[in-house]
């Protein structure tokens, strides 16, 4: 009997993915927990294990193909046992998840929120005909959701909702507009035109990046601070360090520091710790600094986070970013390790540029730009001297953080860089 193996829901909101590689060919056996696929999601590339014991008898789709979740990926034969499962599972009114738990999504995914979780259930197993007779969705909505959707000529009944009972929120509105928007062309097959254009699909990553800075832009004031701080004192301290860390297989750089300072400046200005909920009203203040670290990937920015960088060592700090950041660049992070993030940081001045406007990592209050380190004559008392300046570009919600407390912040993480042995009297 032929089982449905349908491209499951991996968490996180993740609607569909991109087919990387294909592990097996039709008539390969395969075993429960055997990985069938590479699939590249808009978050990270994760190869999908067969949920079956059988033979494969179809594959769905070609790489580089863009497959939705709850759409077949296979069709396995299976026998014996694994047959009265999945006609249990067909002839059941509401469909059943057995036999999965020994088949974990493996290599590069990590399922949030249950360390022993198998693939999410999604609607794998049962009739594919079963949606053709499903009648149309009417959707339950906010009156807010409501007047966008008509504003922005979206049909609400197609739109997923996040709030209780599938309800469809404001966000949900600008996200499924968004998801339009970044829509590729439809050959995803590169092409050329008059030898004057050439056209090249959206991978999953750049549709992100794409919708992501379109929701932050749709959804906060940004309000953008400049200023340079002199930072000799730092250098000398990791001129110091630098070959004891390296001892330990660990790099440091100026940005552990920054990490740092950002963190202990977060305890003292929580306010840039923080989101709006609008739909409800009110703030939310993070107890936690949990700081997001932009890295310049081969495909494309991905955002790793270090977890309470106000709490661990400048040494812990130095040692997670050299580990995600080399992850990062491999396609190997997982979404534990992008979730969360209460602030995010972006460093250009390696690659070049002097002063930005960040874009919001929404729905964080605030982001912290640092540009290149330029030698510049300075006065230090009554003399010239040769300083050290880090150009720094703050950009933050400005529903959120007024002038005043923005510019408190910034002066704060100023002081801590300008004298770093101050931040290890604070710790």
């Amino acid at each position: 009997m032929n089982y449905i193996f349908n491209f499951p829901d991996l968490g996180e909101g993740l609607e569909e993915g991109t087919i990387l590689e294909w592990y097996v060919k039709e008539g390969d056996q395969v075993k429960v927990g055997d990985p069938v696929v590479q699939m590249e999601t808009d978050k990270v590339v994760a190869d999908i294990p067969s949920s079956k014991n059988g033979v494969i008898t179809a594959l769905h789709g070609n790489p580089g193909d863009v497959i939705r979740v709850g759409a077949p990926l296979m069709e396995i034969e299976v026998d014996g046992k694994e047959q009265i499962s999945s006609t249990a599972r067909h002839s059941s009114t509401e469909p059943i998840v057995e036999g999965e738990d020994a088949a974990a999504v493996v290599g590069t995914m990590e399922v949030a929120g249950n360390e022993a979780a198998p693939l999410a259930s999604s609607s794998e197993g049962l009739a594919s005909e079963r949606g053709q007779s499903e009648p149309e969705r009417k959707a339950l909505a906010t009156p807010v959701a409501r007047a966008l959707a008509k504003e922005m000529g979206i049909d609400i009944n197609v739109v997923p909702g996040s709030g209780p009972s599938g309800r469809v929120k404001r966000e949900d509105i600008l996200q499924y507009g968004s998801d339009m928007a970044a829509e590729p062309v439809k050959d995803a097959s590169m092409e050329s035109s008059d030898n004057d254009v050439t056209y090249q699909p959206l991978t999953q990553i750049r549709k992100t990046i794409a919708r992501n800075m379109l929701n932050s832009k749709r959804n906060t004031v940004h309000m953008s601070l400049f200023e340079e701080v002199e930072i000799s004192a730092l250098k000398v301290v990791i001129a110091k360090y630098k070959p004891l860390y390296a001892e330990k297989g660990v790099k440091l750089t100026y940005l552990p520091f920054i990490v740092k300072a950002v963190a202990l400046a977060l305890k003292h200005h929580p306010q840039l710790n923080s989101q709006i909920d609008t739909e409800n009203n009110r703030m939310i203040l993070y107890n936690r600094c949990h700081i997001a670290i932009a890295v310049d990937a081969p495909d494309g920015l991905v955002v790793p986070v270090i977890r309470d960088a106000d709490r661990i060592s400048l040494f812990e700090v130095a040692s997670q970013i050299g580990r995600l950041a080399e992850k990062a660049r491999n396609r190997k992070l997982t979404l534990e390790e992008m979730k969360e993030g209460s602030f995010s940081i972006t460093s250009f001045g390696s690659i070049g540029g002097i002063f930005a406007t960040p874009v919001i990592n929404y729905p964080q209050a605030g982001i912290l730009g640092i540009g290149r380190i330029m030698k510049t004559p300075i006065v230090k008392g009554d003399e010239i001297v040769i300083g050290h300046i880090m150009p720094l570009s703050l950009s933050v919600d400005h529903r959120i953080v007024d002038g005043g407390e923005t510019a408190r912040f910034l002066s704060r993480v100023m002081g801590y860089l300008s004298d770093p042995l101050s931040m290890m009297m604070e710790e």
